[in-house]
């Protein structure tokens, strides 16, 4: 099995397990990783999902690469398929990208090592990356004749500022854990040993929250990044709306005026 996958107090955590490949992900990984997921984004039970890797050499370096050469099939045939069938037939980067699985529930990458290709594009799709000390960050697709297929081009121009970004791409240069703290790319760093606790930390702040309210959140941020601000306003006070009557927001206020820790149920 190449992915692992637990729950605990509303947090789940799937691992990537290929360590002999350094968590790089081949066709049968990258559908057990979307399968795994979605298990948690189904799971009323699940909050918070945290994803990381096996050991503290990698989180993950993206596609294996031994094993992801150009098939027999023309892209052009393969570019009108599903998903899967064009995955099957060359284009593996749609499996790596993870917003047609619509996980709303927050996602905290654990960086344990090496994040890089594909591996950093699975960050970025991330809301919180937590990075090990001695993680590596880079996108090195032009060294080898290839660009950021997924979303690593225009996610980290969002996540960084774009001189930077654009460093990072043209050059296919490496970033340490240090380094990707002071540009933002990711919010918390900590020593390997420590690297579980910290995102785990973070998981369980989010799950004590209520999760309708953060779900929203998610969804609002995502929805309403690219559009003019009128109507991200509009689309916000939609929202507040919907959740306004909900038992949680009922619930969050009782608790705040009797002063006791909020039993929130997710309705």
């Amino acid at each position: 099995m190449t992915i692992h996958y637990s729950v605990s107090n509303h947090v789940a955590t799937v691992t990537l397990d290929r360590p002999e490949a350094l968590n790089a992900l081949d066709l049968d990984s990258l559908k057990a990783l979307r399968a795994t997921l979605e298990e948690a984004r189904d799971d009323d039970d699940v909050r918070v999902i945290v994803l990381t890797g096996t050991g503290r050499k990698s989180f993950c370096v993206g596609a294996d690469l031994k094993n992801t050469l150009p098939p027999s099939t023309s892209f052009s045939s393969s570019f009108v398929r599903p998903i899967e069938r064009a995955a099957a037939e060359g284009i593996y980067v749609r499996l790596m990208d993870l917003s047609s699985l619509r996980i709303f529930k927050p996602i905290i990458a654990a960086i344990n090592g090496y994040c890089l290709g594909g591996g950093l594009e699975l960050a970025l799709q991330c809301d919180l990356r937590v990075a090990s000390s001695r993680a590596v960050f880079g996108l090195p697709e032009a060294v080898v004749a290839s660009i950021p297929a997924v979303c690593g081009i225009q996610a980290l121009q969002k996540a960084v500022p774009s001189a930077i970004a654009m460093k990072m791409l043209l050059t296919g240069c490496k970033i340490d854990a240090a380094y990707a703290e002071r540009v933002g790319l990711v919010s918390d760093v900590a020593e390997p040993e420590a690297l579980m606790d910290k995102a785990l930390e973070l998981a369980h702040a989010i799950a004590s929250n209520g999760p309708l309210a953060v779900q929203m959140i998610k969804k609002i941020a995502e929805t309403s990044s690219n559009v003019p601000l009128a109507q991200a306003l509009e689309f916000t006070e939609l929202a507040w709306g919907a959740m306004r009557d909900s038992e949680d927001r009922v619930e969050g206020r009782k608790a705040f005026a009797e002063k006791r820790k909020p039993q929130f149920k997710g309705r």
